[in-house]
């Protein structure tokens, strides 16, 4: 991608120099320069916005008020149970479908999107509040001359802006110049990568001429060429061409978005990228909507009882069809039928009636209670005592309800290391002077004597400018000091003078240092505690206390750390003129370069370095080399030739490093402990015995990666092998298993399977190597092969690489994924992982707010996974098999129902009884839950007891469980049974009139009445009154009696008639409604004359010859 930028670079040089490109057409310019490089000019709005560049407003809202409503009701709709039931809403407002009224679905759909709407709008109101805040906040800006306070949205690419101390850096910016000598500037990185040490960024000498005058900074015109936006925090290439020189661009030129100006008064920078541009928001990725596994197999779980709810429905509707052709044709003159309405049509309108019916297989109380128990999940996490951190008054927090229960379902945790694991405080614990070691205690027998919190401290009140924080306890060392032991203060004056720490002395006399990295801060504490007092610096001195004496060293030359030399150095001239290279570093790079005389002291210092190492502290030895005069001034000569050359800078510089630091003579070693939070090493045990897997991805350096490994419990010495970014990839290829899964099946998956190993393994890579790794044809390597290690930790990584390897192990391990972070480096991994963790820490509050959980300390994890992660599921897991066995019976109950209506599509129970039955269980079996799971269950044998608790899916293990569909069949059965068996037993018993009349009557008859009987039943008593319905009801029955009578005393032959059309008059009670007035004609006496029928009941007289009354009427009142 380099190699392809810069040859394209070259090639638009040479067609189109400076000069021409001023008078390029808009056009053509964005043509050639929008894609592969950014060409920006200093002072110069016009010639940027024809770029089009983005501005400096940020945006991360999803809606705006015009396209909240739209757009939300269309991510709502898009799961599959909403779309049911906005089409079980619209069968129920067809008056020929519709068995149950409208509102029944209307009303909780509303409510139920409604919520979420509200639940939305929320979130991305506090989203609109955020950026409105970013937007607004005031910085200086150069516009015609004259420098205006103005927003930060309306800053624009190629604008100059002026920056004070302790503000955010507003862009990317190209530094120009600044307050402090050699025109350097020290930032705070936190936000940005999650370090809270500070960096120092230094201007080119010909732009940081211009200093602070607004009359040269007006008059600059410089054009800077550069990469175009990507997430790369440590890589930057430009060119800048002022003044008809071009001059090189890099990362130590750059102010970063996100870094906050600190010990510099002023500086100013051309703005490079802007808003969404920069290399902040470029790693900030995407936000993602989470779902939990339940949300996803519940799609395909209502798919699946869709068919089931249709296949009942067919069913019932070719059940229908036939009781219409068979036996429905008797009633027509009681239920006329609409005209037009045959058995096919009634089968059809049937089939959408039982779907409103029986949809309570699915309803929608299944989801508004669902996000109910996820809301009660979420109080009890809020209320937790046992995660409250009460030294920073931090509880913890559930800032997602919809993701409890995947909290016990997590498999692999991905975490950062600096404020995440550790504290990010370093402190002096250990050293090794002359082959001495100091900072153990030994009791009288010799025994070594565990340093706990009530062990007697140093006293160091004999030094005034001794920091109060700072605890040792082996007197023996100061003793040393004191004394005038010359290694020892050799030992101490080199930490005092070899660093690039700056100190900050504030108001009341307190010295404060601000050091590029913990564990220089922590040294030059020891050494100012110890007598050397680092005091102040400028580019060419150092000033310190030397036992209470000043002294002040010239700074001849720096030779700075970077991780190929892994050691820094200071060349100083003392008062009395001796010149000394004062060096720190790792072991293994100064062994290589120290004098043939200290191979003894080496050894004893070896053996010092290996305790060290096993206690997981931090190394560096210290060494030093006197120089000649001759030799240092030809040298300076050459280290200013090499530092000012143009081509081949950093190879002459590496050279003349190289030869100089050679022969020095040893001092000794230090040990600094990266101190680990509380509980993180017996966190992460108890993790691993839950068999969780635990990958550390920190921006930090591969040694102190591995100390913190150590220290962590997670890389052993009983570990077969650990793999340092190994070069050979183990033969074979990985297995990966493919299959689909989601809605239809249609989302394809693919899944490396698990290797087994003998032994356990562990594998450290760092970012330049993972880069690669993480290329298409390597990633399963990769995955493969770190899924066989115990331990994975990868360092000097990039936000970005984090979520690539989080987003790796989702794609093909298939497993639940959980990212935690306390920084704005960890927000992409946070955002990527399935559940994201941020910890309220000392690196700002990014992390928090992308977060869907949020606490203080890496400890509560535990509580967090192995306490609520498991109860959430356990709870979800019970309520899914108690609902759908309820809803399940229910449903049967009613398909049962529908052999006995003439299949008509009638409710066996009541709506309101059903519905008042239905809360008192569903909240009296939950009170009762609750209160014997909180009785009988405690959060202590979760922790006890955590490898016997393996849980794989909430939906698949409850269904798979076969006790639940046994439960569903028995329940349903147990509920059909009593009802069946007591009318047999009844009819033995107790008969009635009717069940006398149908054991005489033919079967045809029977038929007739029974149908004819649940059809009265069924009919809106509501409409004909109770008074007529019973009326009905004895008239039937004295109808049935007669015609007993009248066929056992041979009653005169029939008159001819004509034939009668045979035609469905099945109804639904409430799909179809009687006529107006036909109770009263039942009632009447035209109704009731007697017409001769050959094995049926005669209603109506087809002849005008009159027929003998054989009834006696009843009186119309």
């Amino acid at each position: 991608m380099h190699s392809k930028l810069l040859s394209t670079e070259i090639k638009i040089s040479i067609c189109f120099p400076a000069a021409a490109v001023k008078h390029l057409n808009p056009i053509v310019a964005l043509m050639f320069f929008s894609e592969e490089e950014r060409y920006v000019r200093a002072n110069d709005r016009p010639s940027n916005l024809s770029y089009n560049y983005a501005n400096n407003a940020i945006r991360t809202s999803k809606y705006n008020i015009f396209t909240f409503l739209p757009l939300n009701l269309f991510e709502q709709f898009r799961r599959l149970a909403n779309a049911y039931f906005l089409f079980l809403l619209v069968l129920q407002l067809i008056p020929q479908v519709s068995s149950l009224s409208w509102f029944t679905t209307a009303l909780p759909l509303i409510l139920v999107l409604s919520m979420t709407a509200v639940k939305d709008a929320n979130d991305d109101i506090n989203r609109h509040k955020s950026d409105r805040q970013v937007n607004n906040r005031m910085v200086n800006i150069l516009i015609d001359g004259v420098l205006k306070n103005e927003k930060w949205m309306n800053v624009q690419v190629g604008d100059i802006i002026k920056l004070e101390s302790n503000q955010f850096v507003t862009a990317d910016l190209l530094l120009l110049s600044s307050s402090e000598p050699l025109n350097l500037v020290y930032v705070e990185t936190a936000e940005l990568d999650g370090e809270t040490n500070l960096k120092v960024k230094q201007a080119l000498t010909p732009t940081g001429e211009m200093g602070d005058s607004i009359e040269a900074l007006s008059a600059f015109k410089g054009e800077v060429r550069c990469e175009p936006p990507n997430n790369r925090l440590d890589k930057f290439k430009g060119t800048l061409t002022m003044n008809g020189q071009n001059y090189g661009l890099d990362n130590d030129k750059i102010l970063l978005r996100g870094c906050t100006l600190r010990n510099t008064e002023w500086c100013f920078g051309l703005v490079i990228f802007g808003g969404p541009d920069t290399k902040l928001m470029q790693n900030s990725g995407k936000t993602k909507f989470k779902r939990t596994s339940i949300d996803h197999l519940m799609n395909v779980l209502v798919l699946c009882i869709f068919g089931f709810l249709f296949t009942l429905c067919f069913i019932l509707a070719i059940g229908n069809a036939i009781w219409e052709v068979k036996e429905g044709s008797v009633f027509t003159v009681f239920l006329p039928r609409e005209p037009g309405v045959n058995a096919g049509l009634s089968s059809f309108l049937s089939f959408w009636s039982y779907v409103i019916v029986l949809n309570a297989v699915v309803p929608i109380s299944l989801y508004v209670s669902v996000e109910v128990i996820r809301l009660g999940n979420s109080f009890f996490i809020n209320w937790d005592r046992k995660m409250y951190y009460p030294k920073n008054d931090t509880p913890a927090q559930a800032r997602t309800t919809t993701l409890n229960e995947e909290l016990g379902q997590i498999k692999y945790i991905f975490s950062d290391k600096t404020g995440t694991l550790t504290q990010n405080i370093m402190t002096f614990n250990k050293c090794s002077i002359n082959g001495k070691n100091y900072g153990e205690l030994y009791d009288f027998s010799g025994q070594r004597v565990e340093i706990t919190e009530k062990t007697q401290k140093v006293d160091f009140s004999w030094n005034k400018l001794a920091d109060p924080k700072f605890d040792f306890h082996d007197y023996s060392l100061l003793e040393t000091v004191r004394e005038g032991n010359p290694e020892a203060q050799a030992f101490f004056r080199l930490l005092a003078l070899c660093h690039t720490v700056m100190p900050e002395e504030k108001k009341d006399g307190e010295l404060n240092y601000q050091a590029q990295s913990p564990d220089e801060g922590s040294l030059v504490t020891a050494a100012r505690n110890f007598g050397f007092v680092f005091r102040s610096r400028t580019p060419e001195t150092i000033t310190i206390m030397e036992m209470g004496e000043k002294v002040t060293y010239e700074l001849l030359a720096v030779l700075d750390f970077n991780n190929i030399r892994k050691r820094m150095s200071v060349i100083v001239r003392s008062p009395d003129g001796k010149m000394t290279l004062y060096c720190k570093g790792a072991d293994t790079i100064i062994y290589e370069r120290l004098d043939h005389s200290c191979k003894k002291l080496m050894k004893v210092t070896t053996g010092h370095l290996n305790e060290y190492a096993g206690d997981g502290l931090r190394t560096l030895v210290l060494a030093y080399k006197h120089l000649k005069e001759n030799y240092m001034e030809e040298w300076t000569q050459r280290h200013h030739e090499a530092s000012t050359a143009l081509d081949g800078r950093e190879e002459r510089l590496d050279e003349l490093y190289e030869e100089i630091e050679k022969d020095m003579i040893l001092l000794g070693a230090t040990a600094v402990e990266d101190k680990l939070q509380d509980g993180v090493p017996q966190t992460i045990e108890q993790l691993a015995k839950a068999d969780i897997k635990i990958w550390v991805l920190t921006g930090d350096k591969q040694e102190t990666a591995e100390n913190i490994g150590y220290s962590c419990n997670m890389l052993r010495e009983e570990m077969k092998e650990v793999f340092i970014v190994a070069a050979n990839t183990p033969e074979g290829e990985p297995s990966v298993a493919k299959a689909r899964a989601g809605l239809f099946w249609l989302q394809k998956t693919e899944t490396v399977q698990d290797e087994q190993v003998e032994g356990d393994y562990a594998l450290i890579i760092n970012g330049h190597s993972l880069a690669f790794a993480l290329e298409k044809d390597l990633e399963l390597e990769l995955l493969r092969t770190a899924c066989m290690c115990q331990t994975v930790i990868c360092c000097r990584v990039t936000p970005l690489q984090k979520a690539q390897v989080v987003e790796l192990v989702k794609k093909y391990k298939q497993a639940i994924t959980l990212a935690i972070g306390d920084g704005a480096n960890d927000v992409s991994m946070i955002k990527a992982a399935h559940i994201g963790v941020g910890i309220s820490g000392q690196e700002g509050m990014q992390a928090v707010l992308s977060s869907d959980f949020s606490f203080a300390q890496f400890r509560y994890l535990q509580r967090l996974l192995l306490v609520h992660g498991r109860w959430s599921y356990l709870r979800m897991c019970k309520f899914l098999q108690y609902f759908f066995y309820k809803n399940f019976t229910f449903t049967f109950v009613h398909f049962w129902y529908a052999f006995f209506c003439g299949f008509s599509a009638q409710l066996c129970i009541d709506t309101y009884s059903w519905t008042t039955v239905n809360q008192f269980f569903v909240w009296g079996s939950l009170a009762a839950y609750f209160a014997i799971t909180f009785t009988m269950y405690s959060s202590g044998m979760f922790l006890i007891f955590t490898s016997i608790f393996p849980f794989v899916g909430t939906v698949r293990n409850s269904l798979n469980q076969p006790n639940v569909w046994l439960t569903i069949f028995l329940a349903s059965l147990l509920c059909v049974l009593p009802v069946v068996a007591l009318r047999f037993i009844l009819i033995q018993i107790r008969p009635t009139i009717n069940d006398k009349v149908k054991k005489h009557l033919r079967p045809n008859i029977v038929y007739a009445f029974c149908g004819y009987e649940y059809s009265l039943m069924s009919h809106n008593t509501t409409n004909l009154g109770k008074d007529v319905f019973l009326q009905k009801v004895v008239l039937l029955l004295i109808l049935l009696q007669v015609r007993y009578k009248t066929q056992m005393e041979a009653p005169p032959a029939p008159a001819p008639r004509r034939p009668v059309r045979r035609v469905s008059t099945r109804r639904s009670g409430y799909a179809f409604s009687h006529s107006q007035g036909y109770g009263a004609l039942v009632t009447s006496e035209r109704f009731l004359f007697k017409r001769p029928m050959k094995g049926r009941l005669a209603f109506s007289v087809q002849t005008d010859t009159p027929q003998p009354k054989l009834f006696r009427p009843i009186p119309v009142e």
